[in-house]
């Protein structure tokens, strides 16, 4: 998990062009937005339009839970590990299915 969150920290330095910021620098644990990183509501449509392309993760649902997937960088993180791993048993079970068949 600690790869994928530093993935995700270099990927919020570039896609929100933080000059200023490492990615050393952004606390896993710390709020993304206002008194933490100090992102606001266009950071986070940049930000979740480079995790789409990214990680292929949809950012869609109800107002809530999108917040609480962008509370941090471990939330992020979580909700991408957790997209792959639904990803890779859909996967995994369509494929089963293929060998199956043939």
């Amino acid at each position: 998990m600690q790869a994928l969150e530093q993935e995700i920290k270099e990927l919020i330095v570039s896609s929100l062009s933080l000059e200023e910021v490492a990615a050393a620098d952004i606390d896993t644990d710390a709020p993304l937005f206002v008194e933490g990183l100090g992102l606001d509501s266009i950071d986070a449509l940049e930000l979740g339009l480079a995790l789409q392309k990214r990680f292929g993760v949809s950012m869609s649902g109800d107002k809530d839970a999108v917040r609480a997937r962008f509370a941090s960088v471990a939330t992020l993180a979580a909700f991408v590990a957790d997209h792959r791993a639904a990803n890779g048993a859909a996967n995994g079970a369509a494929n089963g299915a293929e060998q199956a068949a043939a």
